[in-house]
């Protein structure tokens, strides 16, 4: 953080919180959540002075920390709303969707490619980027219309968790492919190991190690707020060290705390609504402010035909991938265009192979601004197409059974 004006900072960010603050009472009225509120602000930033400060290099290690710490607390938090055993009923469900929500993005992002006449492997690598799923964009959206545990909310979050596995090996692929080194190889074998003693230490957690350590110490909210401290510090760095990335290590740790936090009772109550509280006050805000400042919004001006042809091959291949579940009984037209709108959040680790790519000069900077817009475009239009549909079918989703019910 050297250079770093922490006054400057402090200010140039209480800015940012105020504007947020000040359009959040417009936007409340219809529904639009503050998380939202935050993304637009940041957006409106980036063509001011303030969000050109906040972009400035020296910022950047302190703002790409607050912001990282941000999604922590936010998905720490959707964890505590999961009960991982219902959702491993529903694992059928999830395991069909993921696969038709990353397969038919890839072939149609592959078959763009190459009818604009890019070779085979472009075509194959860009088709990867079109699968991913930001599930940290969308599930603060889902807790504010208490859709976390709804069948379109167990979906959306089961299919973003396991599809943040398939992007570390898609990740991985390219590393491989770029470095065409044995260090690229050794890479890969330390993920799958890695991952192997990432999933052990889980079970082993959520079986005996949090129920010893829960009743080391008196059962006080500071003390649960500790020892949540440690799971989420402690899996998120070890999710992130075998190459699992935080963001998997983040709700893992919410749903092995979730049956602490029941053992507390009132205490644990207490706990989550801070964290809350704190999550969607303050720490996610941060997040979403990130989101928003780094959308590429330029690039869609300048490749727009490009933009428009990546960006149709995820979206519409996400949204098919769902509806062709809907003839199988799974859900219904209503669920299947939010769960399908819903999966459309990107602006994640697809960005790391866009950059992988253009700095080992294997697509030009035409291709590569076209693929930063086509995700800055979807993690801009899902949130709030999500919100509308949110506000009109949220009701009835509250209503519908969860999936381990069917």
């Amino acid at each position: 953080m050297t250079g770093l004006n922490i006054g400057e900072f402090l200010l140039e960010l209480a800015v940012l919180f105020f504007l947020t603050y000040a359009s959040a009472g417009l936007l409340e009225k219809m529904r639009i959540p503050v998380i939202l509120s935050a993304l637009l602000v940041a957006m409106a930033a980036q063509f001011t002075p303030l969000g050109q400060r906040l972009l400035a290099p020296e910022f950047q290690e302190a703002f790409s920390f607050l912001a990282n710490l941000g999604v922590m607390f936010l998905l720490f938090f959707i964890g505590l709303q999961i009960d991982f055993r219902e959702m491993s009923r529903s694992r059928a469900d999830i395991v069909w969707l993921t696969v038709l929500n990353t397969t038919i993005p890839f072939v149609l992002g592959m078959a763009v490619m190459r009818i604009l006449g890019y070779e085979w492997l472009i075509a194959f690598v860009i088709g990867l980027t079109c699968m991913p799923t930001a599930e940290a964009v969308i599930v603060p959206i889902l807790d504010e219309f208490n859709m976390i545990r709804t069948r379109v909310g167990e979906l959306i979050i089961g299919t973003g968790v396991l599809d943040d596995v398939i992007e570390v090996f898609m990740i991985s692929f390219v590393s491989v492919w770029i470095s065409h080194e044995t260090e690229g190889i050794d890479n890969v074998l330390r993920l799958v190991l890695g991952s192997l003693v990432f999933i052990g230490m889980i079970w082993i957690f959520y079986r005996w190690v949090v129920d010893f350590l829960g009743k080391w110490m008196s059962r006080r909210p500071r003390n649960l707020m500790l020892l949540s401290i440690i799971v989420l510090f402690g899996f998120s760095g070890i999710s992130e060290f075998v190459g699992l990335g935080m963001i998997v290590g983040a709700i893992v740790s919410g749903i092995i705390m979730k049956p602490e936090y029941n053992k507390f009772r009132k205490v644990g109550e207490e706990v989550e609504h801070n964290i809350q509280v704190e999550s969607y006050g303050f720490l996610g805000l941060l997040f979403f402010f990130w989101v928003g400042l780094h959308a590429d919004l330029k690039g869609i001006a300048e490749e727009p035909i490009l933009v428009i042809l990546l960006f149709s091959a995820a979206f519409l291949g996400k949204l098919l991938g769902t509806f062709i579940m809907v003839p199988l009984g799974k859900f219904s037209v209503r669920e299947a265009w939010a769960i399908g709108i819903g999966i459309n959040a990107r602006l994640t680790t697809e960005i790391v192979v866009v950059q992988l790519l253009f700095h080992a000069k294997i697509i030009d900077a035409h291709l590569y601004t076209a693929l930063l817009a086509s995700s800055s475009a979807s993690s801009i239009l899902v949130p709030l197409i999500f919100t509308f549909l949110a506000n009109k079918w949220g009701d009835q989703f509250q209503n519908s059974p969860s999936l381990h019910k069917n």
